[in-house]
């Protein structure tokens, strides 16, 4: 089976191929941006004709996209995360190879959720930000399209190669530098958002399983179990044998800033350090201005996923625990000790 890779040397990306790789029965080949892919296209500038004439000549048999951005306004998010999927849809219905479109979305589709609910695949999806916004329209482009298609709603990736800009990529650099200086203190805000955390190589073998399915439509991709930012925290310390205080700083529902700021760190003896994962606490010389969304994904308090389709459909489940996947993302911010 010959598969087209897009987006292989992304978070997500980069782990697919190495799941695709250790099957035999594929052939992969790599489509993306940079030097380093097989073959060189911009989803986000390059035209539906060219990409339609390279299928015809790869023929792949399935092809897997998971590229895109998380950063940036709403006009480079719907740049890479929606006009790239038009791209690949339009090049696909152009061309003779009838592959299967394995296409990556996120639980960032959904938008906020009830406390103490599971969101399941027919849920009405609300995003409440531009990058969900974004990632919504390429679901709605893949599924309004006509083709052999699913995608995969991953909630909140972890693991090995977190990124360092995320909330747990930040939580371990900040403790990192606390253990280099000797600080035993982590004053911490905007804990208390509950996630659904999935190992990203728990991901890969979704996306592996989903390329061989028949199954079509949304499937959501998550561990099924939402967990406080402040209980990950804590797991973190203990995998990191970080024996400083975490104290978490109180923030008053609706005083959040217009951004998330990344993780703050004062090394100075006599000053404790002061870390925002979400939000900081409101200072009265600076004061904050209310927004809707204080978690950067835009789904506030609360996000847990309904993952019996995948189960069911894919005879997918989660492996990976959390607490593994902390100590990868930990052995990683060690390695800058």
């Amino acid at each position: 089976m010959r598969v087209l890779l897009i987006g292989a040397n992304g978070y997500i990306g980069r782990f697919v191929a190495d799941r695709l790789l250790a099957d035999p029965a594929v052939q992969l080949t790599a489509l993306g941006r940079g030097d380093d892919a097989d073959v060189r296209f911009d989803l986000a500038t390059g035209s539906p004709g060219a990409l339609t004439r390279f299928l015809d000549a790869v023929h792949p048999g399935v092809i897997v996209n998971c590229a895109g951005t998380t950063r940036g306004g709403a006009r480079e998010l719907t740049r890479h995360n929606t006009v790239a999927v038009a791209t690949v849809c339009e090049a696909l219905r152009r061309s003779g190879c009838g592959a299967r479109l394995v296409q990556i979305g996120c639980g960032s589709e959904y938008g906020p959720s009830q406390p103490g609910s599971s969101t399941a695949e027919d849920a009405v999806p609300r995003p409440g930000g531009p990058y969900g916004v974004s990632k919504l329209a390429a679901t709605e482009l893949v599924l309004g399209s006509g083709l052999d298609a699913v995608v995969l709603r991953v909630f909140s990736p972890v693991g090995p190669g977190t990124p360092a800009g995320s909330p747990l990529g930040r939580l371990a650099e900040a403790m990192r530098r606390a253990m280099q200086s000797g600080d035993n203190e982590l004053k911490l805000g905007g804990l208390g958002v509950q996630r659904d955390f999935v190992d990203v190589r728990d991901v890969a073998r979704a996306v592996h399983a989903a390329s061989l399915s028949a199954a079509q439509g949304v499937i959501n991709i998550g561990s099924g179990r939402a967990v406080r930012l402040r209980d990950a925290a804590g797991v973190l310390a203990r995998v990191a044998g970080y024996g400083g205080a975490l104290n978490e700083l109180d923030t008053p529902p609706g005083l959040h800033p217009p951004h998330v700021p990344h993780l703050t760190h004062t090394p100075h003896p006599t000053t404790p350090i002061r870390t925002t994962i979400g939000h900081p606490r409101p200072d009265p010389d600076h004061p904050t201005t209310p927004v809707a969304f204080p978690y950067p994904d835009g789904c506030g308090s609360w996000q847990q996923a309904d993952v019996r389709t995948a189960r069911d459909r894919l005879g997918w489940r989660p492996r990976i625990n959390l607490e593994e996947s902390l100590a990868d993302i930990w052995m990683e911010a060690a390695c800058r000790i």
